[in-house]
């Protein structure tokens, strides 16, 4: 009987510990699902990765990670995120003004070292020596291979008058030299008078200026005694609608020139007046002129103003906005279509068809960004100089 009375209690106590158990599994499944009930995937995959991965887990590279997948998703080469550790240097670039050591760099896909490819006069890589076609291969004794574009990027700007140790590679020689960041102002527009009286207008981007710098150089450049135009939008990645419509106006007859339709459906449509500048001119174009660089170039040549010359555009038919989030970054996003004069859109007819055709090597091409190419060894310029020649 006792042992007996020792086998039901043993019974008790284990069905009853059992109850208790499956009690707190269900609590935990109910608290589960509660504290998941009424957020988004997104949302519970973060909360599931942060208190469950047995691992570290930064939060802001995955919610990073995840924002530019979801507008990779989107399929559209123009849209992209904007991380908040990137959105400063955003918007200097668009300004035209940033602080900086004044280099423009890529990375070379053998060594993963950073090719210098321009060198702002003004800016303190100029002055302490450092070259277009040098490598940089060090920041802050770093090795930028591992660093990578972004984080060496970061590392090389800073505050207005501090310096930072960049490490050069030039002839097979490596050298350590201190740089002073400043507040640089890009030059948007620069011009030079070519033979026979041919003006030459280099237009770097549509951003900040662009318009009033532009307008400044041709002006200096007629008062010089310029008869005719070439126009140089290649490597010109685009920028500001109210700038490329500011700039048209001044060159162009009265009419439409720029129609935008947005995704409401919405449509705006931009005019110039009767005014304009009566000169023969040609544009220099290529395979990275794009957006408001394009624009230009398509919107001169319809109202038969300028010859194309140089190698076929992209064709970018979209324009987008930037839209600020509450942790500092950024979307930029495709928000509507342009069209030209004539009601063409470019990402429609595959870009722009040079009417003169003249392509260059790499190592032409490298030069030709870099600005260390003369005009007189430029073959597109000179294909441009001919071009106009024959039609006057």
């Amino acid at each position: 009987m006792g042992k007996n009375n020792k086998f039901w209690k043993f019974l008790f106590t284990f069905l009853t510990y059992l109850l208790v158990a499956a009690v707190a599994v269900c609590i935990t499944f109910v608290v589960t699902v509660r504290h998941f009930s009424g957020i988004t995937k997104l949302d519970q995959l973060e909360s599931l990765i942060l208190e469950r991965f047995i691992g570290d887990a930064d939060k802001t590279a995955m919610e990073d990670g995840a924002a530019a997948g979801m507008i990779a998703s989107l399929g559209d080469r123009w849209s992209y995120y904007i991380p908040a550790s990137e959105y400063q240097a955003h918007q200097e670039q668009m300004e035209n003004a940033y602080v900086g050591v004044g280099i423009t760099v890529g990375v070379n896909e053998q060594t993963k070292y950073l090719d210098i490819r321009q060198v702002n006069s003004t800016g303190g890589a100029a002055q302490a020596g450092i070259l277009p076609g040098d490598v940089l291969t060090k920041v802050e004794g770093q090795d930028v291979s591992k660093l990578g574009l972004t984080k060496a990027s970061e590392m090389i700007r800073g505050e207005e008058g501090t310096t930072v140790v960049l490490t050069i590679l030039r002839d097979n020689e490596e050298k350590e030299v201190t740089v002073t960041r400043k507040k640089i102002m890009v030059q948007v527009a620069k011009g030079k008078l070519l033979e026979d009286k041919i003006g030459y207008v280099k237009i770097v981007n549509f951003d900040a200026r662009c318009a009033q710098e532009t307008i400044a150089v041709i002006e200096d450049l007629l008062e010089q005694g310029a008869k005719s135009i070439v126009f140089d939008v290649r490597f010109n990645p685009g920028g500001f609608q109210t700038e490329l419509v500011k700039l048209l106006d001044y060159l162009l007859p009265e009419g439409e020139i720029f129609r935008s339709k947005y995704y409401t459906g919405h449509e705006s449509v931009d005019k110039s007046d009767a005014k304009c500048l009566d000169v023969p001119m040609a544009v220099l174009i290529n395979g990275d002129s794009y957006s408001a660089a394009e624009f230009f170039a398509a919107a001169l040549n319809e109202y038969d103003k300028a010859i194309l010359v140089g190698e076929a555009t992209t064709g970018k038919g979209y324009f987008q906005s930037t839209f600020p989030l509450k942790d500092g970054s950024a979307a930029n996003i495709s928000i509507g279509k342009y069209f030209t004069p004539k009601g063409v859109c470019l990402a429609d007819v595959g870009g722009l068809k040079p009417e003169v055709e003249e392509k260059v090597d790499k190592q032409t091409a490298t030069g030709i960004y870099a600005e260390t190419l003369a005009p007189e060894k430029d073959p597109q310029i000179q294909a441009a100089v001919n071009a106009l020649k024959k039609a006057s």
